[in-house]
């Protein structure tokens, strides 16, 4: 397989700009994890369970992996899909290919085989890593399937009773490790949510990601006393960033894997770590504020709750802020780049009712209208941006990078927002066809394609629907052929389409028919909104 090159390179007037403003210092991820190792050697980087790992082991078990990884036959620049839950192993896997110079491709432990071939096909990956077990799900079914599509694939699996390669006795020359690394290098590929399919590839490079979460560290207060919690997919954006595991361990920090975010363990895991920060999607934080008064354990440790994801309604925060000695701070952002905080010190206004404003003064943000004009602050526009931690260009994908970049390098992020005068934002919705659902990001083209499928589907639209506890659900209208299916049918359909389960419709509504405009041709986008608005005010009458 001839793979497409890895490149993010931003004009050559903003790299010496980003450069003379300290904001990229030739950091590279081996670099800083093994000098915290030399630094910090005997301090805990990860516990995960009963699992405890200092930094020095922890360096020392990256360099058993990613030797061994090149001694099966990988170089320097293979892509690997990484599959993993929020387990002691997958730390040490994610470092180990930073220190071989492979690139980790993060697929989350919800992603099935429909979307993880999609992932290695679009990536050109080389090889295969994930955990045995996860959530009750067996992924060493989803490697065979992986390997009928691409028989070339290594599989490298931790845990019992595989018929791979075993990452507990990966081993190799540890003198073979790369030396140096590019820090304009691309680091690894995050994924993006995709607004008309599967998850579009993002190349992040070393100095421009490493610059996310430093600067992030010096907003959310995080330093080498803190204690992180990841309650969320340790490979989410969010959590690994922002300022996440990655940035914990970049300053010297503690990091808990937390494999569930009920709070009954979670709680118990704070109480037992002492714990000071977390992040959650509002659904989850919401959940934690209605166990947190009647709970045995003591949370007190808690300095900060980020909430990000999706948007938390000020009354949502309001709840939040009573329920929970700590303080909240809301968090917006995407993995192509731009994120947003409210600032620890900020007033009761700010915290409440806006999602916080840019990491960088470098951040250059643009609201503007459908025409592309400039709207005055306080006015909703699609959101527009570029900075030194804000991506040019997807991987491998032309047409995505036509429609989502200015003709001058900004990000199209698809968000509706208004910007208040302290230069914060306030995020209103979606310009695109997205569901937002609980901060998991789905496609309703997508979906609709599978219904489509579906022997007694005419016709499917999509849409979100506002959740008090999701913040949005799917709704899927449906046209049937003939006789209707049942409704546990079509969800059944499309969960054995090999797809995560938050990309299963929550509801389906059955209908005669859609609407048409007098011409008899409607946009999907239009259709959507329609009968999005028509749901609303039946519902709004029958209540």
């Amino acid at each position: 397989m001839t793979n497409v090159p890895l490149s993010q390179r931003w004009p050559a007037a903003l790299e010496q700009k980003y450069k003379a403003a300290g904001y990229w210092r030739g950091e590279t991820f081996p670099a800083f994890l093994r000098e915290r190792a030399e630094r910090l050697g005997h301090k805990v980087a990860v516990v995960a369970g009963d699992t405890r790992i200092s930094y020095g082991e922890l360096d020392r078990e990256a360099c058993r992996i990613g030797a061994g990884l090149l001694a099966l036959g990988l170089n320097p620049g293979d892509r690997v899909i990484v599959q993993f839950g929020n387990v002691a192993e997958f730390i040490p896997v994610v470092c180990g290919l930073f220190y071989a110079g492979l690139i980790p491709v993060y697929a989350l432990p919800a992603h099935r085989i429909t979307e993880v071939t999609h992932f290695a096909k679009k990536a050109g990956a080389s090889a295969y890593l994930a955990g045995r077990h996860y959530g009750g799900f067996d992924y060493a079914t989803l490697a065979a399937g992986l390997c009928r599509t691409l028989p070339e694939l290594k599989v490298v699996m931790a845990g019992e009773g595989h018929d791979y390669i075993a990452l507990e006795q990966l081993a190799g020359d540890t003198s073979l490790l790369p030396a140096e690394f590019d820090p304009q290098s691309v680091a690894f590929l995050q994924l993006s949510g995709g607004s008309t399919g599967l998850s579009k590839l993002i190349p992040r490079t070393h100095d421009d990601y490493i610059y996310s979460f430093r600067a992030s560290n010096a907003l959310c207060g995080i330093d080498e006393h803190s204690v992180y919690m990841v309650a969320l997919p340790a490979a989410h954006n969010f959590p690994m960033s922002s300022p996440g595991w990655l940035g914990a361990l970049h300053a010297g920090a503690t990091v808990v894997l937390s494999d569930s975010a009920e709070p009954a363990a979670a709680f118990a895991l704070i109480e037992r770590e002492q714990v000071t920060c977390v992040g959650l999607v509002p659904p989850l934080a919401l959940l934690w504020a209605d166990a947190a008064g009647h709970s045995p354990h003591d949370i007190s440790s808690l300095k900060v709750m980020q909430v990000g994801g999706a948007k938390l309604l000020p009354e949502a925060a309001r709840r939040l802020q009573t329920a929970l000695p700590c303080t909240l701070q809301q968090v917006f952002g995407m993995a192509e780049g731009l994120v947003n905080y409210t600032r620890l010190n900020d007033s009761d206004e700010l915290i409440l009712n806006t999602q916080g404003r840019p990491i960088s003064p470098d951040d250059e943000v643009r609201i503007v209208n459908d025409n592309g004009e400039p709207v005055a602050d306080g006015e909703a526009g699609h959101l527009q941006v570029q900075g030194p931690y804000t991506i040019r260009g997807y991987h491998n994908d032309e047409a995505a990078n036509a429609k989502s970049f200015t003709a001058d390098g900004f990000y199209c992020t698809g968000d509706i927002v208004k910007r208040t005068p302290e230069g914060y934002l306030v995020v209103q919705g979606r310009a695109t066809d997205h569901i937002n659902r609980a901060g998991e990001k789905i496609s309703a083209e997508e979906i609709e394609d599978y219904l489509l499928s579906h022997p007694q589907v005419f016709d499917a639209a999509v849409v979100s629907i506002p959740d008090e506890y999701l913040g949005e659900r799917s709704c899927a209208f449906v046209i049937a052929r003939d006789q209707p299916p049942r409704a546990v049918e079509l969800k059944k359909w499309v969960r054995e389409q090999g797809l995560a389960a938050f990309k299963v419709p929550d509801q389906i509504v059955f209908a005669d028919a859609f609407d048409t405009t007098a011409v008899g041709k409607i946009s999907r986008r239009e259709l959507r909104a329609r009968l999005r608005q028509r749901y609303l005010e039946q519902t709004e009458e029958q209540g």
